[in-house]
């Protein structure tokens, strides 16, 4: 009689949560999951690879190397690892690893202030045309279309070749040449940005456009726009060693790495090593460069996905 008054019990098994057919593994191969380790391995990559050349050309100085001058004609040529030369030396007794970390200040000297000064105007040109438009827009296209058109490394050498290889002309020069990449860039994204309910705001609350452009819009790309810039080091390296490997780069005494591969390139059958090592030192900088870049500008990318879902 008390079991069959006693209500029945519940059914455990209808509340119950299913198990997931999703499973780790399967969340290990999705596409987002790739693409953040992707991104993840890009950066460590990337800034290993860069400050393995970085750090040793900053403190150049304070390391315990010869002088990158010092010659010492009994000790012409030596292999790597030989008299405690780390890379040996070259046709002149001078320790070659000194002249590659002293030569490497003046090229990414050249490179750092080529990049900042080409991103400063590729900023400003491309914020005013994508942002004020008409005339503006017309007059920046047509210069970017016109130097876009023309060979980079002659219209380079052309200019050296008028006003001299000098380390400011060689910067301004190659600065000149790279801000069409930003400009476009930035263009683009202003483009998007001035069409966002925020604009609109401060349009209505009486900002002028220049202050609209300079104190909202430019903050707002500027993370997406020096990306490019960062990228662009890569590319400024590789012009003023080819500039300086033709002989139109900074002259003696500065020792950049295209002087350093040009002039050992007459010993490249007997001594590679004076050719090898530093073209493996600039291939070390613009692959680090290049990969931190890549995964910077995925995990921008990434995050902005996020954001706007």
């Amino acid at each position: 009689m008390k079991g069959a008054l006693e209500p029945p019990a519940p059914a455990e098994t209808a509340h119950q949560p299913r198990p997931s057919a999703v499973t780790a593994k399967d969340l290990g191969r999705a596409t987002a999951t790739r693409r953040r380790r992707s991104a993840s391995l890009k950066l460590w990559i990337g800034a290993v690879c860069t400050l393995l050349v970085v750090v040793p050309v900053a403190l150049a100085q304070l390391l315990p190397l010869a002088g990158a001058d010092d010659q010492d004609l009994s000790a012409r040529r030596l292999p790597p690892l030989t008299d405690g030369h780390l890379f040996g030396t070259d046709q002149l007794g001078r320790d070659l690893l000194s002249r590659v970390l002293h030569g490497g200040q003046v090229s990414l000297t050249v490179g750092v202030l080529a990049v900042v000064v080409s991103g400063l105007i590729g900023v400003v040109a491309g914020a005013a045309a994508g942002y004020f438009g008409r005339w503006v827009d017309t007059v920046v296209s047509r210069l970017l279309e016109a130097q876009m058109s023309l060979p980079l490394l002659m219209m380079l050498l052309l200019v050296v070749a008028l006003f001299g290889p000098s380390v400011t002309v060689i910067t301004c020069v190659i600065a000149v040449a790279q801000w069409p990449e930003v400009a476009r860039l930035t263009r683009s994204l202003v483009l998007v940005e001035r069409e966002k309910p925020y604009v609109a705001a401060a349009r209505v609350l009486g900002l002028r456009q220049v202050a609209i452009l300079a104190r909202h819009i430019i903050p707002n790309i500027v993370r997406q726009a020096s990306l490019v810039v960062l990228l662009l080091l890569a590319q400024a390296v590789l012009l003023e060693s080819a500039l300086s490997y033709l002989g139109a780069g900074p002259q003696r005494p500065f020792a950049t790495w295209g002087r350093i591969i040009s002039d050992g390139q007459d010993y490249i059958t007997t001594s590679w090593w004076l050719v090898t090592l530093p073209g493996l030192v600039i291939v070390l900088l613009v692959v680090g460069v290049n990969l931190l870049g890549d995964g910077l500008r995925d995990r921008t990318r990434r995050r902005a996905t996020e954001a706007s879902s």
